[in-house]
């Protein structure tokens, strides 16, 4: 799942999510040879991605999941970006001006970018997309950062003003939304248009081809602004599990894929493995969280959800899970943030105390299976999370276990990927759920946490509804003061952790691994994707 319009948008480059190759080159590569020469950049070769989920739609206005957004990615820009540092800086704007009293921004777009059929970029594009996504007939998470707007013009075609009645934090970063092309759009009804299946864009990758799951294919952008990507094709390939990807791995058949905890600590610490890939570790923007639908009798009382996160160890998940390789997770901003509250106390594993607040509510008895009864009822439900993510599943069954210990009989369904999100938690149709967040750099959480998000196929799934965080939502978006920002957020974690809408669960590291052909990659404060076209895989060892 994703979090916040525009810089939801940007962030997703930075994840990876899968697919496969085809192209019209052997499905095995062949061995690559080694140079002991310098490598020298070169044009050429593919790189094959592994991802468990497959895409739902690449028109991104209309997607929710990553997997689609880290498609899209490849394939469009936004007027804004994140640099490796994490700063803003122009995309498909060369630069931008921000007015003295942060009301107004003036976009100025490069001249000469082209849509991949050939026609320019131009402000219609900008205005079209913007238009699209506050059009209420457009079933989209995205368009409360533009409702903000009180006016977008455009002086000539390559100028965009923007105004907004009162300040808006997240307005710049916002711009980083996905434009769309006018000129195949535009008069069109978005939801039905082929560039869910055969997008064009204005990216660094072209589209070629898409077989249901299976794989999806984009080739290089020879007139792309920043420059021609060197490697030749970027396959997404669709592994629906995990250890099943990692021997595709290993067989030379993928080249970049995120390792399982256990992977990167027990199965690839051999020679013959780092000699032929690279692995990295840093802090990830996610969380995963057990969400709870709050529309559903069981967890209406507070002191039902506070029971169940006193009954989970999140440190036995940590380490039983992720091999150490995380941290706990107290709210939805993660640690290291200008707007975490370190303040907030986590409930802590105490089954005792989960026994006292479930017998509070009534739940008292047990029948003699050792399950709690009420009305001569069970206390019993299902985890719902996401087919092929070992991870997950293996936090519900731990988390199955502890419940079971303080009387709560837990079932696990699987579900896969497009189903889960189609069918399940889109329509709420789900007791709870076991999920993340990729979150973007700016705290604002309007769009999951507030109280109007909560129709079908908006963010805010669970049903969540607090007046005075809606309140605060609103004071901590509509100010620059970065002290009145963080004091607002400061107190939405401190209801949350109150509430316990979500148990919020642990923060993974991010551990990706790379084919040691490809070269170029660069760690950086944005991980390892932020300088994706510089990558690159010298002559003599190009396999495809």
């Amino acid at each position: 799942m994703t979090l916040s319009s525009g810089v939801r948008c940007l962030l997703m480059a930075l994840f990876f999510s899968v697919f496969i190759v085809a192209c019209n080159r052997p499905e095995t590569p062949s061995a690559p040879v080694v140079s002991a020469s310098p490598a020298v950049p070169a044009t050429g070769d593919s790189l094959v991605e592994g991802t468990i989920g497959e895409a739902s739609t690449l028109i991104p206005l209309l997607a929710t999941d990553s997997a689609s957004h880290a498609v899209a990615g490849q394939i469009y820009n936004g007027l804004v970006k994140y640099d490796k540092n994490l700063n803003i800086v122009g995309d498909l704007a060369e630069s931008f001006d921000i007015s003295r009293d942060g009301l107004t921004i003036t976009f100025h777009l490069r001249r000469g970018v082209k849509w991949h059929d050939g026609a320019p970029l131009t402000a219609r594009d900008v205005l079209y997309t913007y238009q699209v996504t506050v059009d209420p007939k457009t079933p989209t998470a995205y368009a409360e950062d533009f409702k903000q707007v009180k006016s977008i013009t455009a002086p000539n075609s390559y100028t965009i003003r923007v105004t907004y009645d009162s300040p808006f934090a997240p307005a710049l970063a916002s711009w980083g939304v996905n434009i769309l092309p006018a000129h195949l759009l535009e008069g069109k009804d978005i939801t039905t248009s082929s560039l869910a299946r055969k997008p064009v864009g204005t990216g660094p990758y072209r589209f070629k081809e898409w077989v249901s799951g299976q794989k999806i294919v984009l080739e290089a952008n020879n007139d792309y602004f920043e420059g021609r990507p060197y490697i030749d094709r970027f396959i997404y390939r669709i592994i629906p599990d995990s250890s099943t990807m990692y021997m595709e791995l290993k067989a030379g058949t993928i080249d970049l894929m995120t390792l399982t905890p256990v992977q990167y600590a027990r199965q690839t610490a051999s020679k013959t493995f780092t000699s032929r890939f690279n692995k990295y570790r840093y802090p990830s923007s996610s969380y995963l969280y057990m969400g709870y639908n709050l529309r559903h009798p069981l967890f209406g009382d507070k002191r039902i959800r506070q029971a169940m996160t006193a009954a989970i160890n999140k440190d036995e998940l940590i380490q039983g899970v992720l091999f150490g390789m995380g941290q706990r997770s107290v709210g939805p901003i993660v640690p290291g943030r200008w707007a975490y509250n370190p303040a907030v106390k986590d409930i802590g594993y105490d089954p005792k105390r989960a026994a006292e607040l479930l017998a509070e509510t009534g739940w008292k008895e047990k029948n003699g299976d050792g399950i709690l009864v009420k009305d001569g009822k069970p206390f019993k439900f299902t985890i719902l999370t996401n087919q092929g993510n070992q991870q997950r599943l293996m936090t519900a069954q731990i988390i199955q276990q502890r419940l079971r210990q303080v009387g709560i009989d837990v079932k696990i369904r699987v579900v896969e990927w497009a189903a889960f999100l189609k069918e399940f938690v889109n329509k709420g149709n789900f007791e709870v759920v076991l999920l993340a967040w990729s979150i973007s750099q700016d705290p604002d959480m309007y769009d999951i946490w507030h109280s109007s998000k909560n129709k079908p196929g908006e963010l805010n799934f669970i049903g969540f509804n607090n007046p005075e965080v809606d309140r605060l939502l609103i004071e901590g978006r509509n100010t620059f003061d970065i002290e009145k920002r963080k004091k607002a957020y400061f107190r939405i974690q401190e209801i949350l952790a109150d509430e316990q809408p979500y148990t919020f669960l642990y923060v993974p590291d991010a551990l990706p691994v790379v084919s040691a052909r490809i070269r170029g990659v660069e760690p950086a404060p944005a991980g390892i994707g932020h300088n994706q076209i510089r990558w690159y895989v010298p002559k003599n060892e190009q396999v495809y």
